[in-house]
Formats: C-alpha cells, structure tokens, sequence
C-alpha cells in the first residue's frame, strides 16, 4: 500500500519500509544514540538526497533521526538533509511532527461538509481536536487504552505529551494520575464515540470493531496512518455509509 500512495504522488519518493529489533524502551539516552549510530555506520552507503531518504515511524522522532543523521554527516561528509523528520536544530521543518495529525483534522473537516456535519460538540476517540469544539476521550500506546468520558482537555494533552516525548512513558501513567479507565492490551474502537480516528499502525481496526462503532452511533471515520483499517472494516463503513 505505501508503495501504490507513493507512486500515486507522481513524486519520485520510493516505497521501501525498514526497521530494527532494537527496543527502545527502559534505554537510556546514551543507549539510544550509540545504536542510532552503529544503524548508520551499515546504512549511510545506500541512502542519500538521488538515493533513498529515511524518515521516522513508531519508536523514532526528532531525538533518534538527529542521533542517525548526525552521524551521516560525519560519514558521508555533506550536510543535505538526507533525513525527514529532523528537529529544528538539524535543519527539520517547523511543523513536521504535527503535519500528518493537523492533516487528517482537516481532511476530517472536509468529509464532515459533505454531510453537513458540524464537529463542535462531537465525541472523538483519539486525535487533537480539543480547538475546534471537541471532546476527545481515548488515548492509547502498544500496551493499551486509556478512556477519559471527561475529555483529555489542553492541560491533560500537555502532561501526556511531556510523558511520551520526554519520559517514552506509557498511557496507564495518565489513567493513574487522572483515575479514569485503562485497558492494558486493548483498542479503544469499543468506546462511544462520534468520530473514530485511527492513527497508528495498520490492519489496526478490524471488521467486529467497525461493526462496533457502527452500532455505538458513529457517523465518521478519518484515517491518520497506512491503512489502519482493515478491507473487512472498511466494508462495514461503506455499507453503512459512514
């Protein structure tokens, strides 16, 4: 599928995926950067602006691409942005962190039109839609879920991302301290909502789930990763015309 949407651009960006068994978790920082740049001591021969250009994905920021692409330049000695998703320091871009989540709102906007749905007021499970009238009530990592029917407002955003950018904590600490509900292991398409919007990995919405959110009222579906939904879910979406 990455391969098809990157043909689809009519840009010359690639389609490979890649990755590593290194788990970052319970590493420290030191750790994390070492094997940042043995990773690159193999890679830097075969990447390069006419080459390929990595970028990050679940586990890798701004903090790991700047570790690998530090260590590109001391290889390859030039300096031309061979990485995305570089922090400001290393010549990233303002808002790339945000892009792809400020994208999908609005694309959600745009579906909503078409409906002559107005989002203020609306129940959404996961995504930052706090600004414009919304109330998002789950939030969920690899180890589970996290529902807050009280909404996870500016100031509760704020502690949940210092915890995961900062700390690589996990969404049971928010449940802790604010005492809402946690699933370890779960998925929060069961919860009521009006708008679902998945933004992880893929195939991570399944047919019994959407078939779920149907049957708990939901009127939208807006996808911020590869695929998170399954072909067997999204034939529940168009059959009931979400």
């Amino acid at each position: 599928e990455q391969t098809f949407k990157n043909s689809l651009t009519t840009l010359p960006m690639g389609g490979a995926k890649g990755g590593s068994d290194f788990n970052p978790k319970g590493k420290s920082n030191a750790e994390i950067m070492r094997f940042c740049q043995a990773y690159i001591l193999e890679l830097w021969r075969n990447i390069g602006p006419g080459t390929d250009i990595p970028a990050g994905d679940i586990g890798v920021g701004g903090r790991e691409v700047n570790y690998m692409y530090g260590m590109y330049k001391k290889l390859a000695r030039e300096n031309s942005g061979t990485f995305t998703g570089k922090g400001l320091e290393s010549g990233g871009s303002l808002i790339r962190p945000e892009a792809t989540g400020y994208g999908n709102v609005y694309f959600l906007l745009e579906m909503l039109k078409t409906r002559n749905i107005e989002l203020k007021g609306k129940t959404v499970a996961v995504q930052k839609l706090n600004e414009l009238g919304a109330k998002v009530v789950t939030l969920s990592d690899s180890s589970g879920y996290i529902y807050d029917p009280e909404g996870i407002g500016a100031g509760k955003l704020e502690y949940m991302m210092e915890l995961k950018l900062f700390y690589r904590g996990r969404v049971k600490e928010y449940a802790d301290k604010y005492g809402c509900k946690y699933v370890a292991g779960g998925r929060p398409w069961g919860e009521k909502c009006d708008i679902a919007m998945p933004s992880a990995t893929q195939n991570e919405l399944n047919g019994d789930e959407a078939r779920t959110l149907v049957a708990n009222g939901c009127v939208a579906v807006s996808e911020g990763a590869n695929m998170p939904s399954t072909p067997e879910a999204i034939q529940v979406f168009l059959e009931n015309k979400l």
